[in-house]
């Protein structure tokens, strides 16, 4: 059996990517077959893939923007769907529809809760994923629960029936690692990457889940 996790929203720089790649990096670093597609046409997951060393637990790539169920996704138990900024219409249904959960990653700024705002409630009115019975969930990117921007975010996630997952902070751990094709789960857990190991077990244990 093959879970499909979307991650998705249409805002550029939510952080889409950063999730993308670490999610499909923590299931490599426990010895899973994992599959990670790229739907955007900078194609920044697969160039991440395309630097990973060799020593590093093997991840399967496939541009997604060509073949969104290719046959490797369905030899895999993991797929992870890194998706471009402004999908909508037939393309959002599409993916809705193979997704057996979605991430929605936010960060706390005005342009990027509206954006979220509707693409959520679009979501969410797609029969799809009624249908589809696909799971949705929030995490808040790049946030310093000390500041302004964080309280406005935590206000604005409140009106959503949805759950929030976690809220990972801003940190240069994730951009160190990527530019070694690696993410957080490569690294060894300590006194400077112990926190972000921290925050991702909720999102982890969500994803994880079974019905």
């Amino acid at each position: 059996m093959t879970t499909t996790i979307l991650v998705a929203n249409p805002k550029g720089g939510s952080g889409k990517t950063t999730l993308s790649t670490n999610l499909a990096g923590y299931f490599a670093s426990r010895g899973e077959r994992v599959a990670l597609g790229d739907m955007d046409r900078q194609q920044s997951s697969l160039s991440w893939l395309r630097m990973r060393p060799g020593v590093m637990p093997a991840i399967l790539g496939w541009d997604a923007r060509e073949e969104e169920t290719p046959k490797l996704a369905h030899k895999v138990p993991w797929v992870v769907v890194d998706s471009p900024a402004g999908m909508h219409g037939k393309r959002l249904t599409e993916a809705v529809k193979l997704a057996d959960k979605i991430v929605v990653p936010v960060q706390p700024s005005v342009f990027d809760m509206w954006a979220t705002e509707d693409f959520i409630k679009t979501v969410l009115e797609e029969k799809a994923i009624r249908k589809h019975r696909a799971f949705l969930a929030i995490v808040g990117m790049r946030v310093d629960p000390r500041t302004r921007a964080a309280a406005m975010l935590e206000e604005f996630l409140s009106r959503f029936e949805l759950p929030v997952l976690t809220y990972l902070r801003d940190t240069q751990n994730y951009m160190n690692a990527a530019a070694l094709g690696e993410c957080l789960f490569d690294q060894h857990r300590n006194q400077k990457t112990e926190k972000d190991f921290e925050q991702w077990q909720p999102l982890l244990g969500w994803v994880e889940e079974t019905d």
